[in-house]
């Protein structure tokens, strides 16, 4: 059995990126592959002899990855542990990247816009989306911190885990993150924010905690939570579905939504779970 990862998503988004920080773990990454070619390198990665435990499979751009989840199916019943990280990050920023590069989008004909080639091939690897099994917004990463990311994910550590949990806090007027799966809005706590004394402070000091914490529909909440997901996690598990994230927003994702994810983190550490948690814009002001 051939434990293989594919990489998709959407051009200017970090697959290449992704293929060369997978490489440095150790993963033997072949890059730029059409999806029609897949189960035959899949095959050579497993045959007697090979070397190659884990394979990472860095799939062409939009119109290459249309038929990847057939693909993905047979090599299931073939065997081999196969999953899939899709690359995803904002148009903003993909219109960026390539006005900075320079570069002919994948997708563009004659006469159309970079954001239009964007948007044309973000809906048609839409379904490619829903069927992976992490999904990584690089809008706001460089490339180291996506390489943490992936390590995170990816590493040896984390060959041997189960069903690995994420929680991330945010704030609603950066954007809703692109890769939760699960979002739970917390703004209808008091906000830190307008009391003075706890402006300049965090979710992560003492006094915004505490505040959080004292009000009543907070404990009200958490409870619901963990009713919640002491029911989600062991039927995901079952399902095996390899990675969850759950994103957890207020206004500025600076005050309650990082004490509720850290908190939501403390009780699943209860029950056993060991839940990765980042705070996507604890250090955004304005």
């Amino acid at each position: 059995m051939t434990d293989i990862l594919v990489i998709a998503g959407l051009s200017g988004a970090g697959r290449s990126q992704a293929a060369d920080s997978l490489e440095d773990m150790g993963w033997f990454v072949v890059d730029n592959l059409p999806s029609a070619l897949i189960e035959k390198v899949a095959e050579l990665g497993g045959s007697p002899g090979s070397t190659s435990e884990h394979l990472a499979l860095v799939v062409g751009s939009g119109p290459h990855q249309a038929d990847i989840i057939d693909v993905m199916g047979r090599l299931r019943l073939a065997g081999h542990r196969v999953r899939m990280l899709f690359l995803d990050a904002s148009d903003a920023e993909l219109v960026r990247r390539y006005g900075s590069t320079r570069r002919k989008h994948p997708v563009g004909d004659a006469g159309i816009t970079v954001l239009d080639a964007i948007q044309a091939e973000r809906e048609l690897l839409e379904p490619v989306k829903g069927e992976a099994d992490v999904v990584i917004d690089s809008t706001d990463l460089n490339v180291h911190q996506l390489k943490a990311r992936l390590v995170d994910l990816f590493g040896v550590e984390s060959q041997a885990a189960g069903m690995q949990t994420t929680i991330t806090s945010f704030g609603y007027k950066h954007g809703l993150p692109l890769d939760v799966d699960i979002v739970f809005d917390c703004r209808f706590l008091p906000n830190p924010y307008w009391v003075e004394r706890l402006r300049d402070h965090t979710g992560l000091e003492a006094p915004v905690r505490e505040f959080v914490l004292s009000q009543p529909a907070t404990g009200a909440f958490l409870d619901k939570l963990d009713d919640l997901f002491e029911l989600l996690l062991p039927a995901y598990a079952a399902e095996g579905k390899s990675y969850l994230t759950v994103g957890i927003g207020c206004t500025g994702g600076r005050h309650r939504s990082v004490v509720l994810a850290e908190e939501l983190a403390r009780h699943l550490r209860r029950k056993g779970y060991e839940p990765r948690v980042q705070h996507r814009d604890v250090d955004r002001r304005g």
